[in-house]
């Protein structure tokens, strides 16, 4: 099945420093691609995978639970462990509760986690009905691009499929019992106005992991696909300047920037 334009993953080779960026729920790399090359011109090795299921048709997605979903992230990182000294996890809504079970999961082999809008719960008294709904009802409206920016448009399904939605409610449920596995830096960028995932969640992963490095930044003028709305430039710089304060080359992420006009042209687009 072709991939959605704009839907296709992305890879740069950089420095010794990588950064895995997870994707959301029903989207696509897409809302990430600005986040992933901004990073890859500051001379990191980046990875934004495509989630099986996604980026095709809503009708790919009702074939494929969290535990594809999961696994793909996890063999991005084991990939970018085999090339990188040090690897950052990274994701947007369910791409956030992704990147914290790898942390949860990896241990030191993560050395931070940068969050933006991320998923703790599906809400909503449905939510308890989709062990039956999912047989009776198989897709619910669609969640993408829910941005204040004008003009902004997400990459994503239209339609949300239950047999999916069920799924990925189990998975929630799964990483906020292992949040307190997590002990990495954390860096968690959340919107004050956001109608997919309710701060209410943000607060929560900050209240269960056992992260002492903690850093909480509010978005203001964004809404939930925050990485392509107003606070967009902030994440970016906030997110590379963790990354550099972790980083243990001596120049952090920004010595690595250095070499990252002679690489840019390494950056590529890989379809799915």
């Amino acid at each position: 099945m072709p991939v959605l334009p704009g839907a296709e993953p992305y890879r740069h080779e950089g420095g010794e420093t990588g950064v895995l960026l997870c994707h959301g729920f029903t989207g696509s790399p897409q809302p990430l691609r600005p986040w992933a090359e901004h990073h890859a011109e500051r001379g990191l090795t980046v990875s934004l995978p495509l989630l099986p299921g996604h980026g095709t048709r809503w009708e790919d997605m009702q074939l494929t639970g969290w535990q594809d979903w999961y696994a793909e992230v996890d063999r991005e990182l084991r990939s970018l462990r085999e090339r990188c000294a040090r690897v950052f996890v990274c994701g947007l809504s369910m791409g956030g509760a992704l990147a914290l079970r790898l942390a949860a999961k990896h241990g030191d082999g993560v050395s931070g986690v940068v969050v933006v809008n991320p998923a703790n719960k599906v809400h909503g008294l449905a939510a308890h009905a989709l062990p039956v709904l999912r047989h009776l009802v198989p897709t619910t409206k669609g969640i993408t691009s829910d941005i204040r920016k004008e003009g902004g448009v997400e990459v994503g399904y239209d339609r949300v499929p239950s047999h999916a939605a069920h799924s990925l409610r189990a998975f929630l449920r799964l990483v906020d019992k292992e949040l307190p596995q997590v002990t990495q830096p954390l860096l968690l960028l959340h919107s004050t106005r956001d109608h997919v995932v309710p701060p209410v969640d943000s607060a929560r992963v900050l209240g269960r992991v056992s992260s002492r490095d903690v850093r909480e930044v509010l978005l203001e003028q964004s809404y939930h696909v925050a990485t392509l709305d107003n606070d967009a430039d902030l994440i970016f710089e906030e997110s590379h300047a963790f990354i550099g304060r972790l980083s243990a080359s001596p120049g952090g992420a920004g010595e690595e920037a250095t070499a990252a006009p002679a690489k840019q042209q390494e950056g590529t687009a890989t379809g799915g």
